[in-house]
């Protein structure tokens, strides 16, 4: 079930930000996408997550979209995990051949820079979204867990692995065993945040971020992002190769002619993500 009114995943390109005087601003090459069910504190049923790998195949492949940013709609939660309701009769089997994690490997598998934009309550599944994310942005009023081990399973979308990865097997294990929620200011010292900023916020500040990042050369942009992703699964020595081999490429782009030959005329670039 969505909240009235709308579907249950928006996406704004576009994304907009108000400016002086009661007027917005387009950001350019940005996208907001919004998890749009502020009555079931923006739960992740089959349909939220299916609109929201949607969205992420779309943008993918729009050359007008640099870089995406998360949110979720109201104030009082990012998504506060899985739709339990829809959880709560699934089987072994049913789950298997549903493809639901299909549509969490099409998030992850996203080349554009991305950004979770998070006030309140990111539990579960939202959690897990918030960390498949390349940044964080985290609201002073963020509560984030994997309690689902209070539901006799444990994390199915990567939160096992992102969360050590993030954070490291000492406070992984203990947060996931135990189920506790965090602050943002715990969330931040233990190095899943990028930056924990006022609630009121924390839109406006990952949108800024957003703008800046698809102010760059797109190529650069997302090589950077994969060899950064890389890091994370690969032996150092791999990892640098396939750096190497980006770095070999870049130099073959008009972007980097253009990039080098502004800086040396003292003017800004123009990039054509080519």
């Amino acid at each position: 079930m969505t909240d009235p009114g709308g579907p249950p995943v928006r996406v704004d390109l576009p994304a907009t930000r108000p400016v002086a005087g009661g007027a917005v601003a387009a950001l350019d090459g940005v996208a907001l996408v919004t998890i749009d069910r502020p009555s079931t504190l923006n739960a992740l049923s089959s349909d939220v997550l299916r609109g929201i790998a949607d969205a992420c195949r779309r943008l993918d492949a729009d050359d007008a979209c640099r870089a995406i940013v998360f949110t979720g709609a109201g104030t009082r939660a990012f998504a506060a995990g899985a739709d339990i309701a829809e959880m709560a009769a699934e089987t072994a089997a049913g789950l298997a051949a549903s493809g639901r994690f299909d549509d969490w490997d099409a998030i992850r598998r996203i080349r554009k820079p991305t950004i979770a934009a998070v006030r309140g309550y990111a539990l579960g599944g939202g959690l897990e979204l918030a960390m498949s994310c390349d940044m964080l942005i985290l609201g002073e009023d963020a509560k984030l867990g994997q309690p689902e081990i209070k539901l006799g399973i444990l994390p199915g979308a990567g939160g096992t692995q992102q969360l050590t990865r993030a954070a490291g097997r000492a406070r992984a294990i203990e947060l996931i065993l135990t189920g506790r929620v965090i602050d943002a200011a715990e969330a931040d010292r233990i190095g899943i945040a990028t930056r924990v900023v006022p609630a009121a916020e924390v839109l406006d500040a990952a949108l800024d971020l957003a703008a800046t990042i698809a102010s760059m050369p797109p190529l650069a942009v997302r090589t950077a992002k994969e060899s950064v992703r890389l890091a994370e699964e690969v032996p150092l020595s791999v990892g640098i190769r396939h750096e190497r081999q980006l770095f070999y490429m870049l130099f073959g782009t008009d972007d980097k002619a253009e990039g080098m030959r502004a800086f040396l005329e003292k003017r800004e670039p123009t990039w054509r993500g080519r």
